[in-house]
């Protein structure tokens, strides 16, 4: 896969190991003739290393040889999370800490999170990029303020934090991003 063709949530090849990408930014070049270069910023999935990794426009990388399989939470004993396959309902084990911000997002019945397999072993999940989730906690807003753009903290139903417009109340759903932890609407 040609560096320009590498988006977010890519999982490519790089020192023999599967890499997801979280990050790309592109340099473009000040002089005539110079290349543009694509800045990657990777999760080794086997290591759980962060990995910095600088392309120029014409070179590549492949695709890592891995599966993606449909999961389902099953609980979480504290030290590992464990998901069963939703096609042939093998149970897949990952460590705690190395989901800690995909697990923030995760509740119960949600559905859409992915098992990336790698050699058989669970090696990392993905959750979808949005969620719907219930303000659990928030400050009530002063009467009159919702045409301004302000904001005020809210804990949601899984326990993650975000900011949210000033006219929520608690037990209203709304929509957040998982990749940046923004609120992204309210859910009617």
């Amino acid at each position: 896969m040609q560096a320009k063709e590498i988006k977010n949530g890519a999982v490519l090849n790089y020192n023999d190991a599967p890499t997801l990408i979280e990050s790309v930014s592109v340099q473009t070049p000040s002089a005539r003739g110079a290349a543009t270069l694509y800045k990657f910023r990777g999760r080794n999935l086997v290591t759980k290393q962060k990995v910095d990794i600088t392309l120029k426009g014409g070179e590549s990388l492949d695709e890592a040889d891995f599966e993606r399989r449909a999961v389902t939470l099953m609980y979480s004993d504290g030290a590992e999370i464990h998901f069963l396959d939703s096609t042939d309902y093998n149970q897949y084990s990952i460590a705690s800490e190395d989901v800690e911000h995909e697990m923030q997002y995760v509740t119960e019945g949600l559905e859409g999170i992915l098992a990336l397999i790698y050699n058989d072993q669970c090696v990392g999940i993905q959750i979808p990029h949005t969620v719907e989730l219930e303000i659990s906690q928030t400050d009530p807003g002063a009467k009159g303020n919702s045409a301004t753009g302000r904001t005020k903290p809210a804990t949601l139903s899984s326990g993650v934090q975000i900011q949210v417009p000033e006219y929520l109340k608690e037990g209203e759903l709304v929509k957040v991003d998982t990749r940046t932890n923004e609120f992204l609407g309210r859910v009617n």
